[in-house]
């Protein structure tokens, strides 16, 4: 403590710890906060680069717009006008060689409507005829956690699995639909899974309980999504240190006290409580000494890498404009390239910035594949490309390219995690002043990382000053978690 001052330091600047640091802030002046990043840069996954003189995403590149910490966020941050749509969202599978339309009322790849999948032409005739006979099956009905492919390709078949299920899975966690987890990948669907013998019964249901009139499923930032870490930082108020590699976590009589720095010169850092918001395996590493139940069950999380290829194009490459957002490919399709995104398409800002120019971004690489990441940067581009000339008969050679390599990104939420993430929060609810916030617990997308953080700068605030003058706003801090 620092005369009347807290000092909370939290561990980790990408976009959950810089939330966690911003809603610390609601502590007042009494809350001195200190964000410490061995990169050399803040934000973590969100990076905007330029790519023929446009900023682009060349990381995560949305977020959901109906889950509300994301956007309240970046109005809070003061980016409320900075707050972009897709002009589209209208995705394709390429499989069974050819683009074909996703189907109208999927529900993270579970079919609703059967005349909508038929005409789609995802599945083969056999493979569409399984679908059905899941509203006459005997009950599947899960008293456990299970794993995804379990569950439905026992109710539909292993078709929808292979060419529906893996790509979206695929496009969110870089994972495999036999290893991910029922309950923390698709929890509407293991909720009704309990109760409900038809898996497509209950895919109608949860679809029509969305509203029409719900507005856009994702948001962007004018500038990008990797405008946000800055934003956050300046509003925050905090000090933050890049750079700062911090390798050992102890607790003191008074609070926590962290070694940071080579091992020849360490820094030591004292502080009345500590937020870690580090991936996973560094989190156990921190946390081995002090809660090592905790750092046991972190490091048991598995983590995929990934690559983003983003290339700009003159528009007259194209002998057609793409229509849609860009399409997911099955990993059983054996491609190089499992996603593609239409930039220019999907964001039309950003076709405001260049009108002469259409960006893209091809993702490569998932669980299991890193074999295909070991490649340099010019044997990836070529890859993206020849994909663009194949699929979308482009024409000659883009004005810039730029591939940006995520490794261990992407935590898999494999069977059992939920459970894993109760394990870790009860041990490390026995250590006062010491809070986790990140896309390991709760979900890896934006609103998920920052309603984590939230939670975990309640817990401090409440921490360091129980029942006095900033619990009210521990508790509305709380209550906004729990919205």
């Amino acid at each position: 403590m620092e005369g009347n001052r807290c000092h909370v330091v939290v561990v980790g600047g990408g976009i959950a710890g810089l939330a966690a640091a911003w809603y610390l802030r609601q502590g007042g002046e009494g809350v001195r906060v200190t964000v410490l990043d061995g990169a050399r840069r803040i934000g973590g996954k969100l990076l905007a680069a330029e790519v023929g003189g446009v900023s682009a995403d060349v990381g995560a590149e949305a977020m959901l717009a109906r889950r509300p910490e994301g956007k309240d966020l970046a109005r809070m941050a003061g980016l409320g006008e900075e707050l972009r749509h897709p002009g589209t969202t209208q995705a394709a599978i390429l499989t069974r060689g050819a683009l074909r339309p996703m189907p109208a009322g999927t529900v993270m790849g579970v079919p609703s409507d059967l005349l909508g999948l038929a005409r789609s032409g995802i599945l083969s005739p056999g493979g569409l005829a399984r679908v059905p006979l899941d509203q006459i099956l005997p009950a599947t009905l899960p008293t456990t956690d299970v794993s995804v492919a379990a569950y439905i390709r026992a109710r539909m078949g292993s078709e929808v699995v292979e060419r529906l299920i893996e790509p979206l899975l695929g496009g969110v966690y870089a994972g495999q639909a036999d290893r991910l987890s029922l309950d923390a990948t698709m929890p509407k669907i293991a909720t009704v899974a309990r109760s409900e013998r038809s898996l497509l019964t209950a895919a109608r249901e949860i679809a029509a309980e969305t509203p029409k009139n719900a507005g856009p499923v994702f948001a962007t930032l004018r500038r990008g999504m990797g405008s946000l870490p800055e934003a956050v930082a300046a509003a925050s108020g905090a000090e933050i240190r890049t750079g700062v590699m911090v390798r050992e976590l102890s607790r003191t009589e008074t609070g926590w006290r962290l070694v940071a720095g080579p091992v020849p010169e360490p820094e030591i850092i004292e502080a009345d409580a500590v937020i870690v918001a580090t991936p996973g395996p560094s989190a156990s590493r921190l946390l081995a000494a002090e809660v090592p139940r905790a750092a046991a069950e972190l490091a048991r999380i598995e983590y995929s890498s990934m690559a983003v290829v983003t290339l700009a194009y003159p528009r007259e490459a194209f002998p057609e404009l793409p229509t849609g957002s860009g399409y997911l490919v099955p990993p059983v399709d054996r491609r190089p390239v499992k996603a593609a995104t239409f930039s220019s398409v999907k964001w039309p800002h950003l076709v405001e910035a260049n009108p002469d120019l259409i960006l893209l971004r091809c993702s490569i690489g998932r669980l299991g594949e890193e074999a295909v990441l070991q490649r340099d940067d010019a044997e990836l581009v070529a890859l993206a490309m020849a994909e663009m000339v194949e699929v979308m008969g482009v024409r000659g050679l883009p004005r810039d390219s730029r591939v940006t390599r995520w490794g261990g990104s992407l935590p898999q939420y494999e069977v059992g995690h939920l459970d894993r993430i109760a394990r870790v929060r009860a041990a490390v609810a026995a250590q006062p002043g010491l809070a986790l916030c990140g896309a390991a617990y709760d979900g890896i997308g934006i609103p998920a990382c920052i309603s984590t953080a939230r939670t975990a700068a309640a817990r401090i605030l409440d921490h360091l000053d129980p029942g006095g003058e900033w619990q009210g706003k521990a508790d509305s801090l709380t209550e906004l978690t729990k919205g």
